[in-house]
């Protein structure tokens, strides 16, 4: 196949028709080892782009074959395809030919890591799994659940003791599983009882006032805004004592900034009172 027509077939996706695209990625011929080989060692050595492109096309295949087996999770095919072909060029540009293994036995890891990722960020609006033990219980509980129904004490242990994660885990990931995202807002149905659980009747705080709170946010900026202007009509020590004295968390005492000033306790003491006077009045 020529290299504008394989590139043509990069642009089907797009068109909506996965049909089509699985078609065109399927005419693509497959890279014997050699040839395999020898793609890898000009992308590695110098960097090829060509040979990056070549080694990408004629694996795509497997993308859409792998992206297929994820069809349960109810997500589109297409875009399972797409973040798998993400992670087959994360794997092209980390694959070493002198390792001895062939690309597709490689990419698979990959491909299969970023769907994953894509699955459990868009399964549900909460996620369901965040660590990485819990990401691989949960698509090995999926495996493993051959019912819609919950399991058995005698399933939970048989699975807990075949992914060697305690009982509780495997109970936990299930409810997780089982849960379904609600609407925030009440469906637009006649049925007033159907409409009762839904978030938005149960989520506003009746005890906030919010326009009470915003004056009184306003208020204090504004009290805040005039301090500021206040304070630096002072001279700078005057400044520091009202600091010192009145807005620093570890407050000082007069004998303290006394000795600091090498003053008297006395004149700290005048000195703060009519710096509060100036206050006052600027204010």
């Amino acid at each position: 196949m020529s290299k504008s027509t394989q590139l043509m077939t990069l642009s089907v996706a797009g068109s909506g028709s996965l049909e089509a695209y699985t078609h065109a990625v399927s005419s693509i011929a497959m890279l014997s080892a050699e040839e395999e080989r020898a793609l890898a060692e000009r992308l590695q050595q110098h960097g090829d782009l060509e040979a990056a492109r070549q080694l990408i096309m004629s694996h795509l295949r497997f993308v859409v074959h792998i992206a297929r087996s994820y069809s349960g999770y109810g997500l589109p095919i297409g875009d399972l395809v797409q973040e798998g072909n993400i992670g087959l060029m994360k794997a092209v540009k980390r694959f070493d030919p002198s390792v001895g293994v062939r690309l597709v036995s490689f990419a698979v890891h990959w491909i299969k890591a970023e769907i994953h990722e894509f699955v459990l960020k868009n399964w549900r609006i909460v996620k369901v799994a965040t660590t990485k033990a819990q990401r691989k219980l949960f698509f090995n509980l999926r495996k493993s659940k051959k019912n819609l129904g919950w399991f058995s004490q005698e399933e939970v242990k048989n699975v807990a003791e075949s992914l060697g994660v305690p009982e509780y885990e495997v109970r936990e990931m299930e409810a997780r599983m089982s849960n379904h995202d609600v609407a925030f807002d009440a469906s637009d149905d006649d049925e007033e009882n159907s409409n009762y659980t839904a978030p938005v009747y149960f989520l506003d705080d009746k005890s906030s006032d919010l326009a009470h709170n915003l004056e009184n946010d306003e208020t204090e900026g504004a009290a805040l805004d005039r301090l500021h202007a206040a304070m630096n009509t002072l001279d700078a020590r005057s400044q520091d004592i009202i600091r010192a004295r009145w807005l620093d968390n570890e407050k000082q005492t007069l004998q303290e900034l006394a000795d600091r000033y090498q003053v008297s306790a006395e004149r700290v003491r005048q000195l703060e009172k009519n710096a509060m006077k100036k206050l006052h009045a600027a204010m």
